[in-house]
């Protein structure tokens, strides 16, 4: 009953973006190869998804194709509430109107006609989001962006000054289609020459097979200090159907083996200590703790067992809302969090130093970059891939640098 109401309201809406985005062409055209083809367009794309959402393999997961069905739905969606939006607007204002007119002493006129030039400016800015899921598409998911940081901290060991962390996060390899351009952002990584590597969760969207094409890439991966990683929420298969429960466990042990595969240290509820000099620094990495639905299954205690208060910490937690609601206040004070997840929703408009905005922001309160409180920082790196949406549009595929100073 409640998949129906769904249903119900989603057509509803669906239907209501459509006619207004159809007022607006009417308005503005009477050539009817243009307005057939505007429906016809509209109609393709969301017959295509509901087809891929009925008839694909859900013991597979999000295959690329269904991801692909999803983003030229939404492109041909999003865009048309700009315009409904505008021609909403518009028809506010001609039964403002009518109403006056038909309270006024004079002759009641009819309801004033839409206006060409609304309809224009209307189409005219849902261009823009348009054009922009088509390049985020094609290649917007590869445009990977570089972050470089330096945090400065008065308890990290002198030995540690100059100290550099590559982050990644977020590959979801089940995801990938193009060998050449995810070969272009690990070769990316690699010039960075970092100290360490952490990549903090989520390196395939459900099953580890999706690894298979990809571990030779993967393993290309370097680092001068060693390479470590943590689990994230996709990790654990909890997002597709499987035919039995052996079938779920045995896959997870197969992605963790993955993260051998390519020379990564795993860390499950687990810390290392990294030494120069005869001084240390604890990482500590935590697996999946999320708010709402999603799994608490780490565990801070646990993870640095061994680990003394006093100790510089560097702490791996997939999801940020770990930290938002347990790690920051947390008294054994983990220094700096390193988390992903949230890929800033792939979507929104960062301009350096004026704006950064994504509707991933109602959902979290450190949703993308650098954050700080009390003397402790989280990083959210925006993902090394994509999932879902099979592109990004204004939030970049992110590397994240970090030099740690003493101060």
């Amino acid at each position: 009953m409640k998949i129906a109401i769904r249903l119900i309201i989603l057509f509803a809406i669906i239907m209501l973006l459509e006619v207004y985005a159809f007022q607006a062409i009417k308005t503005i055209t009477k050539n009817k190869i243009i307005r057939y083809s505007w429906v016809i367009v509209s109609v393709i794309a969301y017959l295509n998804f509901f087809y891929v959402s009925i008839t694909y393999d859900r013991t597979q997961g999000q295959t690329p194709q269904f991801q692909m069905a999803m983003g030229v739905m939404l492109t041909i969606l999003l865009p048309k509430l700009l315009i409904l939006i505008i021609m909403f607007g518009e028809d506010v204002y001609r039964w403002v109107l009518k109403l006056f007119s038909a309270i006024s002493s004079g002759e009641t006129k009819p309801l004033v006609g839409r206006r060409k030039f609304i309809s224009q400016i209307a189409l005219g800015l849902a261009a823009i989001p348009f054009v922009s899921f088509i390049y985020g598409i094609v290649q917007g998911k590869y445009n990977y962006k570089v972050l470089k940081y330096q945090l400065t901290f008065k308890d990290l060991p002198e030995a540690f000054d100059g100290f550099t962390i590559t982050q990644i996060s977020d590959i979801h390899s089940g995801s990938f289609t193009n060998k050449e351009k995810i070969q272009y952002g690990v070769d990316l990584i690699n010039q960075q020459k970092s100290d360490i590597m952490l990549f903090t969760g989520d390196i395939v969207n459900n099953k580890a097979d999706e690894m298979d094409n990809w571990i030779d890439v993967f393993d290309k991966l370097e680092a001068k200090e060693g390479k470590y990683s943590i689990l994230g929420n996709h990790d654990y298969g909890d997002y597709m159907d499987w035919s039995n429960p052996q079938d779920k466990i045995d896959n997870l042990q197969a992605v963790k083996d993955v993260h051998k595969k390519i020379g990564f240290d795993l860390l499950c509820n687990e810390n290392r200590y990294l030494e120069k000099d005869g001084q240390k620094i604890a990482l500590v990495g935590v697996e999946n703790w999320g708010k709402g639905g999603f799994q608490k299954k780490g565990d801070l205690q646990k993870a640095s067992i061994n680990v003394k208060q006093e100790d510089f910490k560097i702490l791996m937690s997939h999801d940020p809302s770990h930290w938002e609601i347990k790690v920051k206040e947390d008294p054994f004070n983990y220094q700096l969090t390193l988390s992903g997840h949230t890929h800033g929703l792939q979507m929104g408009i960062e301009i350096p130093g004026w704006l950064k905005w994504s509707p991933s922001q109602f959902v979290y309160k450190q949703w993308a970059g650098l954050y700080e409180e009390k003397g402790r920082f989280i990083n959210v790196n925006r993902g090394f891939g994509y999932h879902a949406f099979p592109g990004r549009v204004g939030i970049w595929p992110e590397i994240t640098v970090i030099e740690l100073k003493k101060g």
